[in-house]
């Protein structure tokens, strides 16, 4: 598998991580546990805010953060619409991107002012990877409340996908 053929299985997967984890926090009673659902949310409104910050750094328009979260909170429902907007935004922008344009660097700013430079590959991984490190840190929020995360590794996404990947 190429890297132009990998990154849309990707982003597939991201944005099927991202429902199952926002439909297991619906589940949060936040009567019963108000604190962790609150940081939930902020740390989904954290990967949503990164990934609308990489998104501008890809297409070098103007994100409009200065900084990797918002100062409100947003209502969960409202943060799964935005996410779901962005999700599909970059199942559409990997889709058809040559090896040559993933390996382009592209120079853009930090939120702190600071500059970078990293290749769209780089771009885009960090966004996988980003997202993936904080889902399992809503994942544990979600366990300590009782209610069962979802197991948002790879393998369960391309099996669920693709059936015949599994084998035996």
């Amino acid at each position: 598998m190429s890297f132009p053929d990998l990154f849309p299985s990707l982003f597939r997967y991201k944005s099927w991580a991202d429902e199952e984890l926002y439909a297991q926090l619906a589940l949060l009673d936040g009567a019963a546990h108000p604190d962790r659902r609150h940081l939930a949310i902020r740390i989904l409104n954290h990967i949503h805010v990164v990934d609308r910050i990489f998104r501008g750094n890809l297409t070098g328009q103007p994100h409009g953060y200065a900084a990797t979260n918002t100062p409100d909170t947003p209502e969960l429902a409202a943060l799964l619409a935005a996410a779901r907007e962005t999700d599909a935004w970059y199942l559409a922008y990997v889709s058809g991107l040559t090896e040559a344009e993933l390996a382009e660097a592209i120079d853009f700013a930090f939120t702190d002012g600071d500059r970078g430079r990293m290749s769209r590959a780089e771009m885009l991984l960090q966004v996988i990877t980003h997202g993936g490190y904080h889902r399992g840190a809503v994942g544990r929020i979600l366990a300590d409340c009782g209610v069962q995360p979802p197991r948002d590794i790879y393998t369960r996404y391309l099996h669920d996908s693709e059936p015949a990947r599994r084998l035996g």
